[in-house]
């Protein structure tokens, strides 16, 4: 069943009397429970498509339906609550606050759009933090742990909602290469046992190989699909 469905959406923006055309007439259908990367070049429309799947921007022309809801006819406010409800997002810089320890950074999204009791919040982030290996470092502060544990603690803050699509925007442009495939494999592990649909952008080809369903863009267009020959799941 298809989670995100795009139809003929393209995306123009204005810079001065140039028009700069982010995305033109795409379509595209991603499942539940997908592990999908979207690959190109600096310019090709990935950020841009990642943003309007997530509600932080809508389309020139086209329709975009997410869980069954068509996300381009929301307003403000309807986006907002959605973000909330439905979506999580992974950053490449983390954007953990510095003076939360890592098991308030990921309490957070709980406290700001979850209605839950002190004690079920405390529940959720320990099982999370257990999830992704990161229960022994609960009480220390983002700079105290490294990189990789940092972006550790964004997959695990992006998944403590229990959202059906969680979005990242080159997850691992500042990490290593050992700590960026660990990352990688870490995020298909949860799309694994939370049956959350990830989908990603990135440069690099080592992370472009563990996705299962590869999509090319290029100035603003989709070029083609890729399908893993190896089944990841």
């Amino acid at each position: 069943m298809a989670l995100v469905q795009i139809e003929n959406v393209s995306k123009f923006y204005q810079t001065g009397e140039v028009q700069v055309k982010a995305l033109q007439d795409v379509n595209l259908s991603i499942d539940e429970a997908s592990f999908v990367s979207f690959v190109g070049p600096s310019g090709s429309g990935k950020t841009t498509m990642l943003n309007l799947i997530g509600c932080l921007d809508k389309p020139t022309e086209g329709r975009i339906f997410v869980d069954g809801e068509q996300i381009d006819a929301f307003n403000r406010r309807q986006r907002a609550a959605f973000r909330g409800t439905t979506l999580g997002f992974i950053f490449q810089a983390f954007n953990l606050f510095p003076v939360l320890t890592t098991f308030e950074n990921i309490e957070y999204p709980l406290v700001m759009i979850k209605n839950e009791s002190s004690s079920k919040r405390k529940e959720m982030v320990l099982k999370v933090l257990e999830s992704v290996g990161m229960l022994d470092q609960k009480d220390k502060f983002p700079d105290q742990i490294s990189g990789g544990q940092k972006q550790r603690i964004a997959v695990a803050r992006a998944l403590v909602t229990r959202p059906k699509l969680v979005l990242a925007d080159e997850p691992t442009a500042n990490l290593d290469k050992k700590a960026a495939l660990n990352v990688i494999r870490l995020m298909r592990s949860m799309r694994d046992e939370f049956k959350t649909t990830f989908i990603f952008s990135t440069h690099d080809p080592g992370v472009m190989e563990e996705a299962e369903i590869i999509h090319t863009l290029e100035d603003g267009k989709l070029l083609d699909r890729k399908q893993n020959q190896e089944e990841k799941k």
